[in-house]
């Protein structure tokens, strides 16, 4: 039985859907202001890890997704490159489609724009005010009274209200200081939004904040109560609470059985930052030489709940070990059986959280195992790869080197380890003549297509 980690109870249930046999599951998708960095395809890797999984284990899955295209980052971004709010969005969009795709990341069932879905905001932030779980400020925009809700704060740990203390207002989007404040549904019009707007009868000239966003359009297609809410740990608070408060309070019912939040990359030791310079996008590890599914089979390597520490070093043995599997599976000219024992494994570990490194474990376990024939370990691990999404029968124009660079690769190797550095060179000046570049590493030697 699958047993999944839940932010909100803070321990590991056993997973129970709603609905025997299918999964309703939301996913917090990209704001599409820019492309997003690796760590935020952290996110969306263990969406889909998560949802083959499920598909895995037998389960139908309706999985959402949205994608803001309205908030404070759009619009700001897309006035400062002098378009439209829409054009702006599409190109990024479109863009992190791409993307995803290289991943090998399946796409959600419906992926859903916030632009698209106003009138379904305004109705439940209308809701919110007949039921006096909202107030409009002194601004014009619309905010939700977090003093009237109770539970607020059950999710992220918050300390909510000191009843005797009054409660701040914030009309950003984001904020940062772990303090609850009252927060904007409908921020009112202001020059500075341009011509970014919508018209609303009962909450005046303006748009929705970003937290509501999530809020109707996860109902609207998975209905008031629904299984699965995915993000990563950072959104953790404000926004996932936020959503919380406002659908709980507008529909009188409950919202997300299972909370699931992946932790965060470190690069070297450090949280990303565009400050620091180590904020990555995919295009930078392909312009290293990687392929994208090497950093698929590098995050699977760690369990989503543990922060994980990227290096160029970690990538390139991850890179080996993807590319050892890939060459593995592809020389064995046909196929066997499933080995169950080995599926009864795999799946243990896919059934406690989600143990992808496990589960990597006892692919790894397969190939070396004596007893089992060639042909048996590549229909095995290939059904295995049904999971773990690493296109292990498909190699890419990146993974085929042909054997005669190898054979240099080889020479040159033995040339160092026999201290003949002018002959290692020399061999080293033929792999680049040849299209190729060569480096060393602890892991060993690597060599990628230019």
């Amino acid at each position: 039985m699958l047993h999944i980690y839940n932010t909100l109870s803070k321990q590991t249930e056993p997973f129970t859907p709603i609905a025997d046999g299918h999964v309703a599951m939301y996913s917090c998708g990209p704001t599409v202001y820019d492309l997003p960095h690796i760590g935020n395809y952290r996110a969306f890797l263990f969406n889909d890890i998560l949802k083959r999984s499920l598909l895995f284990l037998g389960y139908e899955v309706n999985h959402i997704m949205n994608i803001t295209d309205v908030d404070d980052k759009t619009i700001r971004d897309s006035q400062n490159a002098g378009k439209t709010l829409k054009e702006f969005t599409e190109f990024y969009t479109k863009e992190f489609n791409a993307e995803l795709e290289l991943l090998n990341i399946l796409p959600a069932d419906k992926q859903v724009l916030a632009t698209d879905h106003i009138k379904e905001m305004i109705e439940m932030i209308e809701l919110l005010k007949e039921k006096g779980f909202a107030y409009t400020g002194e601004d014009g925009s619309t905010y939700f009274s977090i003093s009237k809700y109770a539970s607020y704060g059950k999710l992220s740990g918050v300390d909510k209200i000191q009843r005797n203390q009054t409660i701040s207002r914030i009309a950003e989007d984001e904020y940062t200081k772990e303090n609850a404040q009252d927060f904007a549904l409908w921020k009112a019009w202001e020059p500075a939004d341009g011509e970014n707007f919508w018209e609303s009868n009962t909450l005046g000239k303006g748009r929705p904040g970003w937290h509501i966003e999530c809020s109707a359009m996860s109902t609207k297609y998975l209905g008031n109560h629904f299984d699965i809410h995915t993000g990563g740990i950072d959104l953790t608070f404000p926004h996932h609470e936020n959503e919380i408060a406002q659908s709980v309070c507008s529909h009188d019912s409950p919202f997300v059985n299972y909370w699931l939040h992946n932790e965060h990359i470190l690069v070297d030791g450090t949280k990303m930052s565009k400050s620091l310079g180590n904020q990555f996008v995919l295009q930078d590890i392909i312009n290293k030489g990687y392929n994208v599914l090497d950093y698929r089979y590098f995050i699977l390597s760690a369990h989503y709940r543990s922060k994980v520490n990227l290096t160029w070093e970690s990538l390139d043995a991850a890179r080996n070990a993807r590319k050892k599997l890939t060459r593995f599976v592809r020389d064995i000219a046909s196929e066997g059986e499933i080995r169950e024992q080995y599926v009864e494994k795999f799946i243990s570990n896919i059934e406690d959280d989600i143990n992808t490194p496990k589960a990597l474990a006892n692919v790894w376990e397969l190939v070396k195992d004596a007893q089992v024939s060639p042909e048996d370990k590549k229909t095995t691990i290939l059904y295995f790869d049904g999971l773990l999404g690493l296109s292990l029968d498909t190699p890419s124009e990146t993974d085929e080197i042909p054997q005669e660079i190898f054979d240099i690769v080889q020479k040159r190797d033995e040339a160092r380890l026999a201290k003949d550095f002018e002959t290692s060179d020399t061999l080293r000046a033929e792999l680049e003549g040849l299209g190729y570049e060569v480096s060393d590493s602890p892991q060993g030697t690597q060599v990628v297509k230019k």
